[in-house]
């Protein structure tokens, strides 16, 4: 039985300008069994124009545009110029719709890492280019306060008593797990070195002043802005997600009296009691470590902890509480009125309140104790 001939047609037609004109006729559909583009890929080396005509085209569908598209694909890689003006309509929109789309280029190839120089001038420009936006947003704070103060400011007490409720007392527990933890992990460390000098009664000293002092507070500014700064980021980046903020400008409400404002009150009162009690529960957690383990005697490590510590050093320690929780609280609330407009955006406004938080309260902890070292305090 002989061959049925194909449903389709086409005949190279070469021209004198060193160019090829392709005509099509005939049925182009995925059913035809379309002919290769072989032959006609070995005709192209020395063209410099292709141009189609398809005023014979009968029926076509996908498979006239996979065809057409590896050709003048084919052709862009070679720099030769396509004419698809005689083409039926539909074809030649399909064809400039699909070649409108640039490719997608893999991001993960190792040759478009950026080197770590690179990246680390790029933090520094992002570093760079967010400082007016906080301190255009501590200055907002500022005017809060200033209204707070005047008894102009628009808030509400129930909001600022449940917000007090929840980063202070709903806190307590973590704060004393971590801070117990911390105390009888300095001590330890401590004990081991004093012990060898016979000194073991100096543990008071050392865990009495580094948990007053320092390191509650440091813990306790830890824990805010893991717990409480992405808190306060993921409710004020919902907020911002569902027009709430807008709606609040509209009516003419100031988000910072009545979001903001709130927060912020609620961490500076408090994060130094949290602090203190911190730097109390570190202080009990050396004490059972010193009189249980290394024999001290409890009335000797009282005595030894009240000579160590005076009232300077709970000032000071409550002094560092309340400056890393105007932080985190400055850090939560910025990231929040930041946020984007996507579920994406919150995840992430909140992951960046903590990042930013942290890095503030080391900052703050690194220059205070240069400067109170300096002043001798």
């Amino acid at each position: 039985m002989a061959d049925s001939k194909p449903a389709w047609q086409f005949e190279v037609e070469p021209r004198s300008d060193a160019s090829l004109h392709l005509v099509l006729g005939g049925s182009w559909r995925l059913r035809d069994a379309l002919p290769s583009t072989t032959g006609l890929e070995a005709q192209l080396p020395g063209v410099r124009r292709l141009s189609f005509s398809g005023a014979g085209i009968t029926a076509w569908d996908t498979g006239l545009l996979t065809w057409l598209a590896r050709l003048v694909r084919l052709c862009r890689e070679q720099g030769i110029e396509t004419d698809t003006a005689e083409l039926p309509e539909g074809v030649r929109r399909l064809l400039e719709l699909a070649f409108a789309v640039p490719e997608k280029k893999d991001a993960a190839r190792s040759g478009d890492q950026p080197s770590f120089l690179a990246n680390l001038g790029n933090i520094a420009l992002d570093m760079w280019r967010a400082a007016p936006a906080m301190l255009n947003f501590f200055g907002e704070i500022l005017l809060s306060f200033g209204r707070f103060f005047r008894g102009k400011a628009q808030y509400r007490k129930s909001d600022l008593f449940l917000i007090i409720q929840d980063v202070g007392p709903n806190a307590v527990l973590i704060v004393s797990l971590i801070s117990f933890l911390v105390g009888m992990i300095l001590a330890y460390m401590g004990a081991v070195q004093l012990e060898m000098f016979g000194a073991q009664i100096y543990i008071a000293d050392l865990v009495g002043i580094g948990m007053v002092r320092v390191i509650g507070a440091l813990m306790t500014g830890i824990l805010l802005a893991g717990r409480t700064g992405a808190a306060f980021a993921a409710q004020l980046g919902t907020m911002q997600v569902n027009e709430e903020i807008d709606a609040f400008r509209t009516l003419g409400i100031s988000s910072m009296d009545f979001l903001v404002l709130p927060r912020m009150l609620a961490l500076l009162l408090m994060a130094p009691l949290l602090t203190l009690y911190a730097g109390i529960m570190g202080v009990l957690a050396g004490m059972i470590v010193a009189v249980g383990v290394f024999n001290v005697g409890a009335f000797e490590y009282y005595h030894e902890t009240l000579r160590a510590l005076d009232i300077s050093q709970f000032v000071i320690g409550m002094v560092y509480g309340t400056i890393f929780g105007f932080l985190v609280a400055f850090a939560g609330c910025l990231r929040g009125i930041q946020c984007g407009r996507s579920a994406q955006a919150v995840g992430q406004a909140a992951t960046s309140a903590v990042v930013t938080g942290i890095l503030f309260i080391v900052i703050a902890a690194s220059l205070l104790t240069i400067l109170l070292q300096k002043l001798g305090v």
